[in-house]
């Protein structure tokens, strides 16, 4: 193995998906910006777990990578379709939100437009270096050749990862799968007798679609069960997404961390509901099993906590759950569960080495300015920005994609010390503040 200095960065993004993607598209049309993007995958890869043949996206073409600031980049979703020689068939379809296998392969055509994006490159170690004011990025390539690269400023875009609640974390492997795995799982589901969703969302509710469509061959016996006291619709509603806009999100970080809190869980249909169009899909498939004859059953049941699980005598898998309405206590027999859990942020343990210099809040959370970049203790002059690792701050749009057009905007600007995009003035027609 061999060790090599690069040449230093103004900015060094850590992972390639959707946001710092964005990020090198929008800083490629900027002069004097030198960036790098680095992904330790070796390729680009989307929520292929998930990516059922009519999947569709549930923000529209315009949340792309550059245009909500940039309408005119050229690496523009309506710049793809025209490259692909679909933009006139896209026209005509009149449905302005693109599949899922679309969107992924708009991504991987942008990252192949972009020579700052590097793949099988993974950062070891993160360091702060006084000696040039700089931060020292140890890197790996995929041919084990190890790299050092000094930056100005780090983008962190590690993404999230899948979470298991402790309820059933500990189910045998092949008893149990999340969601972002359904589709590699296939052996597992077809052999289950029964299977259980536990959990919601648009993620629950697709696997939900696609096991009671199965269920029609008569062998499949499906349950979904979750905590939320509906199964409860994405408010897509306008006056509701002004909530999800620049102007929503720069007055929440202003409020007081209690304040946020509570909102963070007034406001979770604004991201963890499901959309309309799936919810109609798996009532329509319920109806039509009335139709048939000879079915396993289909049970939908909400406001359910899983408390416990186990594997009874029989091989069973036996979740223990409650009622939350009644508080009654009953078990649940299932052959395989499949969790809907969603995702946590994924610990960047690549920061440990300059973890002490980083501020926190009460809750041990980083403390986030209104320009996305973490607040360390004196000393450190260089910029650690984040993407969608800041709910806790600037609310539940941070993980939208219409966000993260605006959000790299912000980072570039601030990073350049002026306005290299111009940011929206106002975004909504809502006044969210108090009357001065």
């Amino acid at each position: 193995m061999t060790e090599e200095i690069t040449s230093e960065y103004d900015v060094l993004a850590i992972g390639c998906g959707p946001f710092n993607l964005g990020l090198a598209a929008l800083a490629s049309t900027v002069d004097g910006v030198h960036i790098v993007v680095l992904e330790e995958q070796p390729d680009l890869t989307w929520h292929r777990g998930m990516m059922f043949g009519n999947a569709s996206m549930q923000v529209n073409f315009l949340a792309d990578l550059v245009t909500l600031v940039a309408p005119s980049h050229p690496l523009s979703f309506l710049a793809y379709l025209h490259d692909m020689d679909r933009l006139y068939a896209f026209t005509v379809r009149e449905n302005f939100f693109p599949l899922r296998k679309e969107y992924e392969d708009y991504l991987r055509w942008a990252a192949a437009k972009l020579p700052t994006v590097r793949f099988s490159h993974r950062v070891e170690e993160v360091h702060w270096d006084e000696t040039v004011e700089r931060f020292a990025v140890d890197v790996v390539r995929g041919d084990n050749t190890r790299l050092r690269m000094h930056a100005s400023n780090l983008v962190l875009g590690v993404g999230t990862a899948p979470y298991i609640p402790a309820a059933i974390a500990h189910l045998p492997q092949d008893r149990l799968l999340h969601t972002s795995e359904y589709l590699y799982r296939e052996a597992d589901v077809v052999s289950a007798q029964k299977i259980t969703i536990v959990g919601s969302g648009q993620s629950g509710a697709e696997v939900a679609v696609d096991l009671l469509s199965r269920s029609f061959n008569g062998e499949t016996a499906v349950s979904w069960l979750t905590r939320t006291n509906s199964f409860a619709p994405l408010d897509y509603t306008k006056m509701v997404l002004e909530m999800t806009t620049p102007a929503y999100m720069n007055y929440f970080h202003s409020l007081s961390q209690d304040v946020r809190e509570r909102l963070i869980a007034e406001q979770w249909q604004l991201y963890k509901g499901i959309s309309t169009n799936t919810l109609e899909e798996i009532h329509e498939l319920l109806y039509r099993r009335q139709l048939e004859s000879g079915l396993e059953e289909a049970e939908l049941r909400f406001g359910i906590t899983v408390e416990t699980s186990a594997i009874n005598s029989s091989g069973k898998i036996v979740l223990t759950c409650r009622h939350r309405d009644t508080d009654q206590v009953f078990e649940h027999i299932t052959d395989l569960v499949v969790a809907a859990t969603g995702y946590r942020n994924r610990p960047p343990t690549f920061l440990d080495p300059i973890k002490e210099l980083l501020l926190s809040d009460e809750k041990g959370r980083p403390v986030v300015r209104s320009d996305h970049s973490l607040k360390f203790t004196d000393g450190v002059v260089g910029r650690v920005f984040v993407s969608n690792a800041e709910i806790h701050s600037h609310g539940v749009s941070a993980p939208n994609l219409d966000i993260g057009a605006i959000r790299n905007a912000t980072i570039l600007n601030t990073i350049t010390g002026r306005e290299v995009y111009r940011l929206p003035k106002r975004s909504a027609f809502t006044t969210f503040e108090a009357p001065k």
